[in-house]
């Protein structure tokens, strides 16, 4: 089971194998953001990635994308790329395998539904992407995820974005502490984060640029 902590230590990754925690060595940093499509909270993220000119990584919700196809059609005719996170934001240790799997494969086919090709980004083909809600997981579920071609994405820094009581600027202490190369860092478009995280936002981009990193999809 997944914690909640900023950044997972080695030992504790090395145990949950099969699973990508950070690219190491890439000279690169990777947004993500997990919950939506929602609106106004994933346009104004939309807006300030076009505004900087960089590329993110959604984790999106199934039953998300079916409420506002238009903001799912953004996200790649913008150059995104977007990867599973169910049909219905789901925590794994609560399913059983069957369960789990049943919103994992929907949530895949609204995604095959409503990616055509004029809206894929080039190169966002090849291995399908998922992130487990909550970051947590049984072993079976990650089991069968595996077996159906999935990479599973977790992270290597986590902002709190959804905590009230994490204010934008000790999210961007945070992440100025714990990013490192190939870092893949958690944020959230949901309505819980959203106005913690576009204001974080543009500071976290800038800071990163600044370092030197490089802003890509995973």
């Amino acid at each position: 089971m997944i914690g909640l902590l900023y950044q997972f230590p080695t030992w504790m990754q090395r145990l949950y194998r099969g699973v990508t925690w950070r690219h190491r060595d890439t000279g690169a940093a990777y947004l993500t953001f997990d919950d939506g499509p929602i609106p106004d909270i994933t346009p104004a993220i939309l807006d300030i990635l076009a505004k900087y000119g960089v590329k993110a990584t959604f984790f999106v919700v199934g039953d998300n994308i079916q409420k506002y196809p238009h903001i799912y059609a953004r996200m790649l005719s913008e150059g995104h790329r977007v990867g599973n996170h169910t049909m219905h934001h789901i925590k794994g240790t609560k399913f059983n395998l069957d369960d789990y799997m049943r919103d994992v494969d929907e949530c895949r086919q609204i995604i095959d539904e409503h990616t055509s090709p004029t809206l894929m980004r080039e190169g966002q083909g090849g291995k399908p992407l998922f992130r487990p809600p909550y970051g947590r997981m049984k072993y079976s579920q990650k089991r069968a995820t595996l077996n159906r071609g999935y990479e599973i994405i977790l992270w290597d820094v986590l902002t709190h974005d959804y905590n009230p009581r994490y204010t934008p600027e000790k999210m961007l202490r945070v992440v100025k502490r714990y990013t490192r190369s190939g870092s893949i860092i958690n944020f959230h478009d949901s309505v819980k984060s959203g106005a913690r995280t576009i204001e974080v936002l543009p500071q976290v981009i800038e800071w990163l640029q600044a370092e030197g990193y490089k802003i890509e999809v995973l």
